[in-house]
This record gives C-alpha cells, sequence and structure tokens, in this order.
C-alpha cells in the first residue's frame, strides 16, 4: 500500500471515529429534556400524595416511612440537588421534611430491636441529608441511636438479603462522614463482608460471574428454568446504589475503599453484555426466558451507577455511555405516562416471579420506591456531558 493509500485509510478511520462519537453525543438528551420528565413523574407522585405521612395501604395498612418510601425520598433529594429552579428545591425540601415530621423522625421499629432490620432504615438515609441541610438534632437522633446499637452489638449478619445494602449501607456512611468516625465504615464493612462472603454458605457474591445471589434460597444449587443461576435484576441493582452511595461519602483512604471500588466495577461490566436489544435488562439476568420484557427498576439502578461512574471518571465513558443513553433513552419513550405515572414497574417481591405480569399499563402495589430509582437515575443523566 502506497503513502496515499494509508493517508486515505488513516482519514477514514478518523471520519469515523469522530462520526460514532457525535452520533453517540446526539442520542444523550439534553438537560432540559432529562430534567422535565423527572419533574412530570415526581409532580405526578407529589400531586398523589400530598399527606407525606398518609400510610400506605396495600394488602394491610403501613406506615410511610417504609423502605419503599425511602427509596422515593433518595430519588427526591437528588432532584432536589440538580434542580436549577428555587421555587421548585423549595417544594421538594418541604415535602422531604414533612414527610420526616409526620414521623417524628423516627424509624417504623424504634431504636431499640436487637437485630436491626435495614428495610426500617432506609429513611435515614434523608432524614441524614435533611440534617445537613438544617442542622436540627431531632432529624439525626432515632437513626444513630439506631446504627449506635448495632455498633455496639457483635452481630454482622443483619444482612441476609442483598437488597439490605441499598437500605442500610448509605447511612452508615453518611453517619461517619456527619461525625467523622470512623467505626461506622468499620462496622459496615463487616456486615458486608458477611453478606459477601458468608450468607449462604459460601457468600451471596459470586466472583465467577460478577453477580449477587438475592439471599440464601437462591444460592446453587438453585437454577433458573434455563439451568443458569438466578440473579435478579433489582436485587442486584440495589446492590450498584449501595455501592454507588457509599463510595461518594467514603473516604477514599478507607481500607476497604478499593473493595467496594472492585466490585462496583465488576458488577457493571458483566452487565455489559446481557442488556436486551432494546435497552433494558431482564429481570432474570441470566435468563431472558424467565419472564423476561420490559422493566423499569432494575434498569433503573443500573443507569444510575454507570452514569455515576462516568461523572466521577472512575469508569470508561466510550464503554458505557451508549449503554446507559440507550436504557434511559427507551424507559422515557415507553415508561413514562403523559400524566408522570411510570408503566413497567415490577412489584416488591425477591425474584423475577415477583409482582408480574408487568407491562405499560400494570400499576405495582407500591409506586414509590420506581420513581426512586428513576430519579436516582436522571439525577446522574442529567450531569453528564
Amino acid at each position: 500500500m502506497n503513502n496515499r493509500s494509508w493517508l486515505k485509510t488513516i482519514y477514514c478511520l478518523l471520519f469515523l471515529t469522530v462520526t460514532v462519537s457525535q452520533m453517540q453525543a446526539q442520542s444523550l438528551p439534553d438537560k432540559k429534556s432529562v430534567l422535565n420528565v423527572m419533574r412530570l413523574t415526581n409532580r405526578y407522585f407529589m400531586n398523589t400524595w400530598p399527606d407525606a405521612g398518609k400510610p400506605i395501604v396495600t394488602n394491610k395498612e403501613r406506615p410511610s416511612n417504609i423502605w419503599t418510601r425511602g427509596v422515593y425520598y433518595e430519588g427526591l433529594m437528588e432532584l432536589y440537588r440538580i434542580e436549577p429552579k428555587k421555587k421548585h428545591r423549595k417544594s421538594y425540601y418541604n415535602y422531604a421534611v414533612q414527610w420526616g415530621e409526620k414521623h417524628k423522625w423516627g424509624l417504623r421499629s424504634g431504636t431499640a430491636r436487637e437485630r436491626q432490620n435495614a428495610d426500617d432504615q432506609t429513611c435515614g438515609q434523608t432524614y441524614i441529608d435533611l440534617y445537613l441541610i438544617n442542622k436540627k438534632e431531632e432529624r439525626i437522633r432515632d437513626i444513630k441511636a439506631a446504627i449506635d446499637g448495632m455498633l455496639a452489638s457483635d452481630r454482622v449478619d443483619d444482612w441476609w438479603w442483598i437488597d439490605a445494602l441499598q437500605m442500610a449501607m448509605p447511612v452508615f456512611v453518611r453517619l461517619g462522614e456527619v461525625y467523622n468516625e470512623p467505626k461506622y465504615y468499620d462496622k459496615m464493612y463487616q456486615i458486608y463482608n458477611y453478606t459477601k462472603t458468608k450468607h449462604g454458605g459460601n457468600g451471596l457474591w459470586n466472583p465467577a460471574d460478577k453477580l449477587w445471589w438475592r439471599d440464601k434460597d437462591f444460592v446453587p444449587p438453585y437454577k433458573e428454568p434455563n439451568g443458569e443461576d438466578c440473579y435478579w435484576a433489582r436485587g442486584n441493582g440495589w446492590v450498584v446504589a449501595a455501592l454507588v452511595r457509599t463510595l461518594e461519602k467514603l473516604p477514599k483512604s478507607d481500607p476497604h475503599y478499593n473493595e467496594y471500588l472492585q466490585d462496583y466495577k465488576d458488577m457493571l461490566a458483566a452487565l455489559l453484555p446481557i442488556q436486551r436489544q432494546d435497552g433494558y435488562w431482564n429481570v432474570s439476568l441470566h435468563d431472558p426466558n424467565n419472564f423476561g420484557g420490559k422493566e423499569l427498576t432494575g434498569t433503573s439502578l443500573f443507569v444510575y451507577g454507570m452514569a455515576w461512574g462516568i461523572n466521577n471518571g472512575l469508569i470508561d465513558r466510550a464503554t458505557y455511555l451508549p449503554v446507559l443513553t440507550k436504557a434511559w433513552n427507551v424507559m422515557t419513550k415507553e415508561c413514562v405516562h403523559p400524566n408522570g405515572f411510570l408503566g413497567y414497574v415490577q412489584g416488591t417481591g425477591k425474584e423475577p416471579k415477583d409482582g408480574q405480569p408487568v407491562s405499560y399499563t400494570s400499576k405495582p402495589d407500591f409506586e414509590d420506591y420506581g420513581l426512586g430509582c428513576f430519579l436516582l437515575a436522571g439525577s446522574e443523566v442529567y450531569k453528564l456531558k
């Protein structure tokens, strides 16, 4: 090949590189559109639940400081942080404060239980965030007492299901930040490590597939109908979110920071080859035929993790941006109703068959956590440059 041919080949390659890059950039929604869809979906929810303290009634009545609502407020606080309009920020803040005040900044199960339930601690993430905005001790009193009780115990087996990592780890790391106390980080790691390496026999983390079994009921020999291990999408999404919300506040000097970071990176890499063609992830990550289909919550949490990683320079933008963009675009196109209601949200449960069937018009038993997942994702997509 002569010099002219070489130059022509190089120019073609450069042109293709630039073209692909431009196509990816063009497919990423602009900030205004991201913010507008977040406002729309959140407005629907706030209008549906004007009283933040109203009990939630499904098969029975529950107080509204349970985990499902706690996840929503996690998303709301992230929307609050990116919202440029003062009036909207004020309404989000007031709505979150109302929620805390209606429950007297308390936990569903109180603070004196020997074995703390991570689900009941979820509300503490928002309580602490609101405390950091206005340092009223009542906002942090009960969640601190609950976690301090865990620190005083020798038990480290509290998080026997992987959802618990997202519900509780960010509370520990936030308290460590507020009080500049490494003891919160140390206890958090002890419980995390037990979940990772001990629960279910040898731990709920599969180092071969870089994914998590939801709890001991799903470790081998349990198999999906196609013979694969059962990795529930939203369960693994909770772990991705837990690692994001831990890494964003954990000092890099912490002795376990790099382990959390590696687990986070390994999980995201494992998700790349199993994304559906349409952009979603199936509820059963390794068995697309076991209640396969479109689903928002697991997909949102994966988008959240990937976008956060790009924004913080921890993962390769060229690899992950097309993946998360495809997922975000399909969710906003196919899941969001004109009034802001979200479709394709799997109801509560622990495995692919729960909360089925999932469709555009199906309504989950709780409609709050799905929006929370979606707002978490949107908050990081909004920050993408």
